[in-house]
Parts: structure tokens; sequence; C-alpha cells
């Protein structure tokens, strides 16, 4: 058991080696994942898997919408509270397109909006 980390069954190191193709620069660096499974409940190709698939889903699916679409990295304010507050205003935000515009993207309703402020303005179905 790790100190901290009181459910931590298996400790995965993941070796990743890259080259730059223009200056042929080689790095090596090491990755490390604790998880609460058993080491033996995946095979080494499903640890790989679990891990590209986490954090695809995290940067894809989250970081690059909060942050490529509605600027959240580039906040100014060094007041915890109001980053914390305004996150929270996207999540909600976030949840409400989702209801509202089930079949539109981020991006495409971000463009749509800039076009056309009033239709940002939506009024709930009844």
């Amino acid at each position: 058991m790790a100190i901290g980390f009181p459910f931590a069954r298996t400790l995965v190191g993941i070796r990743s080696v890259r080259t730059i193709k223009s200056t042929g620069v080689t790095t090596t660096e090491w990755r490390f994942y604790l998880s609460s499974q058993e080491p033996t409940e995946r095979t080494p190709e499903n640890w790989i898997g679990l891990i590209r698939g986490h954090w695809g889903g995290v940067e894809n699916r989250n970081h690059w919408r909060r942050d490529a679409l509605w600027g959240e990295d580039h906040t100014r304010s060094c007041h915890s509270h109001l980053v914390a507050n305004l996150a929270l205003v996207r999540s909600a935000v976030f949840c409400l397109l989702k209801h509202h515009f089930p079949d539109r993207s981020h991006s495409e309703l971000r463009e749509a909006f800039a076009a056309n402020p009033s239709v940002a303005l939506f009024t709930a179905k009844s």
C-alpha cells in the first residue's frame, strides 16, 4: 500500500521515447499511474488502452472545450473563489447547451452565437 494512497493496488509505469524529426534529438520520459485494481486484472495492453482512453477523453471532451472554446486557461484573476465560480458557471452552461442543443457541437454553437447573439438567449421549452 502506498503512503497517502490507501486504495492503490497497482503502479503502472509507462516509458515514452520521442524523437524530434527536425533535430534528431531523442528523449525518454517516464509517467506513472496508480490504480485501485489488482495488477493481474488487466494485461499490459489493457493498462495502456485504459490510460490512453482516459487522458484522451479528458483532453478532448473536457479540457479542450473549456480552454480552446471558452478560454478558461486565460482567466487573468488570481482570486481562487472567482476562478472556481467561473468554472462552475461554465459547467452549468455546458449542461444547458447539451440539454437544449443535443445535436450541435460546442464549436458550432459558439459560431452561431457569435453570428447571432439572440440565439444564445433561448427560453426553456414547456
